[in-house]
């Protein structure tokens, strides 16, 4: 049994309690509006954030009040995120589910988040003033990262470092912050929870790009979303911005320029399944996974900084299972 495998286990009934407590935080006493503010957690999922609040725990005195409701506390503002991307994307399916605005509309779906963000606030605000301010200062940074990645690359911006922002804010920062909670609410001496929110950071960098990849490979079955989603709401994933990069280097193959071709066009869902078939096949998706991988390592550099022992090989193992997925 590996040392992850061992601190699972150990974490099961405080992730037994922090599933509890989501459930109750995403609830709510009209039975219209519960059904939408709980669809999401309700579907499932990873439960990333949670699980690495708790795995930082470790590093001070384990898992106590304060560390589940923080563990619940980034999962609410996690689903609330959510709720807002499926709006923006025209996403159909999330977590195997048909999206909130698919269901109910993009105003509901909208508010539903907003609800769902006053309702971790409230988590938060129950932990001290520098919860709060570490809170609003990733929902700032989840903000800019949709501002961002909705405004595109400026003029002589490079895309790809753009792109890397992008992941960064929308996704590494509250995974940052998941790892910074745990550390900070078990008593980890300052340094340890300075590692963790860099190892945080990191870490989602590596999971998202891994997700790029993942999307063009997983059918809708397995991920939970539809595959291509993105590119057909314009929105180039790590795989496109490599294909454009080499287009501008002039170092594209035929293949390549007749993705970026059929991507200028309007697709139908026939068409958006070819061209994630032919992106699948070519060699950008091979570097794209390098990418995470690196992002990964990178990340596991960070823990060197913590003492040798059981959690820091936990949560190298964690880092690697992340890119595990892309085999």
């Amino acid at each position: 049994m590996n040392s992850y495998t061992s601190l699972m286990e150990h974490l099961a009934p405080d992730l037994a309690e922090v599933e509890l407590q989501l459930a109750a935080a995403t609830s709510h006493a009209e039975p219209l509006v519960d059904d939408a503010t709980t669809h999401l957690a309700k579907a499932g999922g990873k439960r990333l954030r949670p699980l690495l609040t708790l795995l930082a725990s470790q590093l001070g005195g384990g898992a106590n009040d304060d560390v589940r409701r923080a563990a619940v506390a980034v999962e609410v503002t996690h689903l609330a995120s959510l709720y807002h991307d499926d709006v923006m994307d025209s996403a159909t399916l999330r977590r195997g589910a048909p999206a909130a605005q698919a269901l109910w509309g993009n105003n509901v779906a909208i508010l539903t988040g907003d609800l769902l963000f006053a309702r971790a606030s409230q988590l938060v605000a129950s932990l001290g003033p520098q919860a709060v301010l570490i809170h609003a200062q990733t929902f700032e940074r989840l903000c800019l990262g949709q501002l961002h990645e909705a405004l595109g690359p400026q003029p002589g911006e490079d895309a790809v470092a753009h792109y890397l922002g992008v992941l960064a804010d929308k996704t590494g920062s509250l995974i940052a912050t998941s790892a910074r909670y745990g550390a900070l609410f078990a008593g980890a001496d300052a340094e340890e929870v300075a590692v963790m929110e860099a190892f945080g950071e990191k870490v989602g960098v590596a999971f998202q790009l891994a997700d790029d990849v993942i999307d063009l490979s997983a059918d809708s079955a397995t991920s939970g979303k539809t595959p291509g989603t993105d590119l057909k709401e314009g929105v180039d994933t790590m795989p496109v911005l490599l294909l454009r990069q080499r287009q501008r280097s002039g170092t594209i193959d035929e293949a390549g320029a007749a993705i970026l071709a059929r991507l200028a066009t309007e697709m139908d869902d026939a068409t958006l399944a070819d061209v994630v078939a032919e992106l699948r096949d070519h060699p950008v998706v091979d570097e794209a996974r390098d990418m995470a991988r690196r992002w990964s390592d990178d990340a596991v550099a960070e823990l060197a900084a913590l003492p040798p022992g059981e959690v820091r090989l936990a949560l190298e193992d964690f880092a690697v299972l992340l890119v595990a997925r892309l085999h």
